[in-house]
């Protein structure tokens, strides 16, 4: 992986966001929804919120919210959609840059969909805070691509991590956390020009203890 600086890392992701007024689809990601549907509402935090779709659902589900992105113009779609939708007292949105920095406080739900770039992202310190930061019997899930979709166009091998190489990373103390899930899955998506295909994912969802 090639060496950016913070304002690199921020520009590649105002570009990315920068080449269509929509990036992705307006829906929440299914795994967070799985996980979170069957939790109590809290407070949430969503690391890499991007333009705002799990931190809609997750407040229209009942949430306090605090979204947290590098990208001001993901930023700025996603407070447009709470606004619309009326959901500005349940929601913060804050631009940061995660691999230096990280939100403050504790939340029973921390969430970290697909946090994955091609630029610098110290995941590891990111994880390791993502940890520290869920609050007594609160959950931390992960999902990361597990494979290439068939429709990218990848113009060298790109190493995913695994479930195994995420748990490690993370190391946690099995007296003070519990695993529920830790295991690739499949789920059906449609590409860009409506290609149908059975995707690969690495869903981790760990609990801690509430006396741990």
């Amino acid at each position: 992986m090639s060496t950016y600086d913070e304002q690199d890392v921020k520009a590649h992701w105002e570009a990315r966001y920068g080449e269509r007024e929509r990036v992705f689809s307006g829906r929440v990601n299914p795994w967070l929804a799985e996980v979170a549907g069957s939790l109590s509402p809290g407070r949430a935090l969503d690391l890499g919120c991007g333009e705002g779709a799990d931190a809609v659902w997750l407040a229209e589900n009942g949430w306090h919210v605090v979204g947290v992105d590098i990208s001001e113009t993901a930023l700025q779609r996603a407070a447009e959609e709470v606004a619309e939708r009326d959901l500005c007292d349940r929601t913060d949105f804050v631009q940061m840059n995660l691999s230096k920095d990280f939100p403050e406080g504790t939340f029973d739900l921390v969430s970290a969909q697909f946090l994955q770039s091609m630029v610098q992202l110290d995941r590891e310190r990111i994880f390791a805070a993502s940890a520290r930061a869920v609050a007594p019997g609160g959950v931390l899930i992960i999902v990361d691509h597990g494979a290439a979709p068939p429709w990218a166009n990848l113009t060298h091998d790109h190493e995913f991590p695994t479930v195994e190489g995420v748990l490690a990373q993370i190391d946690l103390d099995p007296v003070q956390w519990e695993t529920l899930r830790a295991a690739p899955v499949e789920r059906n998506a449609v590409g860009p020009d409506g290609q149908q295909a059975v995707l690969i994912d690495n869903l981790i969802v760990l609990r801690r203890r509430a006396d741990g």
